[in-house]
């Protein structure tokens, strides 16, 4: 019992520290403020700064609810596994007994702390926000659109085990399989601080589904992840700076689901931007959600264009081929799926493919801090 009394005064130790630097005293007195301005009566008079302050408010609420409700349960075990070690009138087997389920309450503690460690990991100013994934075949032909489906499948997969929700914007079929490109709109909790880790060209190995003779096939398909901006003025779209196209919403093979022309084509005359939207059957909607869309990314280009160091918001734009991936998908064979940046792998490809990512984005968040 004295060992588990010192790991558990070890693990708060390590509680406190990291609670002190990510300030967590500090936000739970903000958020107090916040709850204090809201009961307010003339609270809702302006509407929009009105929904802005109860985002900002429940953003803390998820921050520190659980920092503070870890350190409540860190204490009560502590008491108890001391309270436990002075009772030398109870027997050794209720003691063994006793001394089992504490450790027992030691790892679920340690884990969730572990949990709370990785999410201090989003630490950059966008981290928080919903995200825009953007999937694109690259080189392979059939192969490579197939790909791009897959990985389109991979994010909606990864999106429900967080319980986020996800929205298909675009999606561009292949003629024969697959999918050219696809736009998703993904929301929840610190969704562009998971996805980050996903910018750039992705590899794929394997025996081709699509070859008479089964041959080894490469594919490439290319991974966007933009954060959506909340639009507050700074970027301004002109007129004569876009072009709108619209068209019929295709579906497999080219065929037009829709008898009316409501998917829109954006494209940003100075920089050459291409924006589309037919996720909706109302075109006034696809051209809202478009320009969202081109907002975001004219946003970006902002940044980076200002702020070099902010480049890592979407990473480098690299050609999807050879050498250029920034992660290997190996079907045959020694069946494996490996991070070039971070050295991680797995063997468990099945269960990447299906959404199992957090490995991956938990060893690229720390190889960010090093």
């Amino acid at each position: 019992m004295e060992n588990l009394l010192k790991k558990l005064e070890e693990l708060r130790e390590c509680f406190l520290k990291t609670k002190a630097l990510l300030d967590i005293d500090r936000k739970t007195v903000q958020e107090k403020e916040l709850r204090l301005r809201m009961s307010e009566p003339d609270f809702w008079d302006d509407r929009e700064s009105a929904v802005k302050i109860g985002r900002e408010a429940e953003e803390l609420s998820l921050e520190t609810k659980e920092w503070r409700a870890l350190e409540k349960e860190i204490r009560e075990a502590e008491e108890m596994a001391a309270l436990a070690s002075h009772e030398a009138e109870a027997s050794s087997e209720a003691n063994g007994e006793l001394a089992t389920d504490m450790e027992k309450k030691y790892l679920e503690l340690e884990d969730k702390f572990t949990h709370l460690e990785f999410v201090s990991l989003f630490s950059e100013k966008y981290d928080h926000d919903n995200a825009l994934i953007a999937i694109h075949a690259g080189t392979g032909g059939i192969d490579a659109q197939d790909w791009a489906q897959m990985l389109e499948r991979m994010y909606l997969r990864f999106a429900e085990r967080q319980g986020w929700k996800a929205e298909i914007m675009d999606r561009n079929y292949g003629n024969e399989a697959g999918i050219k490109s696809s736009v998703i709109r993904i929301s929840g909790a610190w969704v562009y601080g998971y996805l980050k880790s996903e910018n750039g060209p992705h590899r794929l190995l394997r025996n081709s589904p699509f070859n008479a003779d089964g041959l080894r096939q490469t594919s490439y398909a290319l991974v966007e992840v933009i954060p959506e901006i909340k639009d507050d003025g700074t970027i301004v779209i002109k007129d004569e700076d876009v072009r709108i196209d619209v068209f019929r919403s295709s579906g497999p093979g080219g065929q037009s689901v829709n008898t009316t022309d409501s998917a829109v084509r954006l494209v940003h005359i100075p920089t050459g931007i291409t924006v589309s939207c037919q996720s909706e059957r109302s075109q006034h909607q696809n051209k809202e959600n478009a320009f969202k869309i081109l907002k975001a990314k004219l946003y970006q280009r902002a940044l980076e264009e200002r702020e070099t160091e902010e480049r890592r918001l979407k990473g480098e734009v690299q050609k999807a081929a050879w050498s250029s991936q920034i992660r290997s998908y190996c079907l045959y064979g020694k069946r494996y799926i490996k991070d070039h940046r971070t050295e991680y792998e797995t063997s468990n490809v099945d269960a990447v493919l299906d959404g199992a990512l957090e490995p991956f984005m938990e060893a690229y968040l720390r190889w960010l801090k090093k």
